[in-house]
């Protein structure tokens, strides 16, 4: 009975055991030789855990975790989908690179779209991003529609 009361008086216990501060950057406790575990635990990119790990501790094949996908690398594909419409990229799939301005519209308005809709949620660098990107695709569509 005692030990309980002890245990209830305590309370609970909150830990963070996230690696990485709210900058982004890797906490002073997860660098170093001490960290290698709790490194090891935690899911990574296949490119961070191949330059984290030897050759030979790297997953090989279909075993291998595939690239995490972050806000940042959704909206990069988007935009490089829009390039793709918008004629700036060759599709790998086709001989040449074709415009479908329609299809560019539309990908810049899902841009758009999940600005408005994130608005208040971002950090700094995702808001640049998503500006940035909002502002190009914007210019390269007003300049493609005009040659064709």
């Amino acid at each position: 009975m005692d030990r309980e009361e002890e245990e209830k008086s305590k309370g609970f216990k909150v830990e963070d055991r996230r690696r990485f501060s709210a900058e982004g950057e890797l906490k002073p406790e997860f660098r170093g030789a001490e960290a290698a575990p709790a490194a090891a635990a935690a899911p990574q990119p296949a490119s961070a855990a191949a330059a984290a790990q030897p050759a030979s501790a790297v997953p090989q094949g279909p075993a291998a975790e595939p690239d995490e996908i972050t806000f940042a690398t959704f909206m990069v594909g988007l935009s490089t989908q829009a390039l793709v419409h918008l004629g700036e990229i060759r599709d790998p799939h086709e001989e040449q690179a074709g415009v479908d301005l329609a299809a560019a519209q539309q990908l810049i308005d899902i841009v758009g779209m999940l600005k408005e809709k994130t608005r208040g949620n971002l950090d700094r660098n995702e808001e640049a991003l998503i500006d940035a990107i909002l502002f190009e695709l914007r210019m390269k569509y007003v300049e493609r529609s005009r040659h064709t």
